[in-house]
């Protein structure tokens, strides 16, 4: 009977991973001693991240804030990716864009659909930045550099050092 429970521990451990990737999430906030619109006016140009993101070596965009608009991120650590803009919301201070062209091998994920707004907050603001997104590779068994941990690093890794350099930014604007 230990055998028995045994091959059903095992059968069962097998088929939970045996289902495909499952959606996974990112959700980033930073304060920031500066008023909401001067946040906002920081971030607001769909093509202006390579302004504020330490981790772009180049960004190419066309198409302003209209919807469907595009960006080509040229990544510091080598590659591009293209995202297109799904809303932008001047009045909610909001920006909503997705993964057009992935580049696995740049950055580990095969699909995302991303937030970045601003919240007045404590006499300053709130930066948010959500994502929901599939890993690089959406095999049942991926590679460790293209699973779920490793999306879930990379995307992390890139809304908190965005985030840095947002705060940076307006809040030496303030100052200046």
């Amino acid at each position: 009977s230990l055998a028995f429970s045994f091959f059903f521990l095992a059968a069962g451990v097998s088929s939970a991973s045996d289902h495909g990737p499952t959606p996974q999430k990112a959700d980033e906030k930073i304060a920031i001693a500066a008023p909401p619109a001067a946040v906002w006016e920081v971030i607001k140009e769909f093509g202006s991240i390579g302004d504020w993101h330490p981790g772009l070596a180049k960004v190419t965009s066309e198409g302003g804030n209209k919807e469907s608009a595009t960006r080509t991120l040229t990544l510091k650590s080598g590659g591009e990716i293209v995202e297109s803009l799904d809303d932008y919301n001047e009045k909610e201070m909001s920006i909503e864009y997705r993964l057009l062209k992935e580049n696995l091998d740049a950055f580990p994920v095969s699909f995302y659909s991303d937030q970045i707004s601003v919240h007045p907050a404590d006499g300053g603001s709130e930066v948010e930045w959500t994502s929901r997104f599939y890993r690089a590779d959406t095999t049942n068994e991926p590679p460790e550099d293209k699973n779920d941990a490793a999306a879930i690093k990379a995307t992390t890794d890139f809304f908190k050092a965005g985030l840095s350099g947002i705060k940076a930014k307006a809040e030496a604007k303030g100052k200046g």
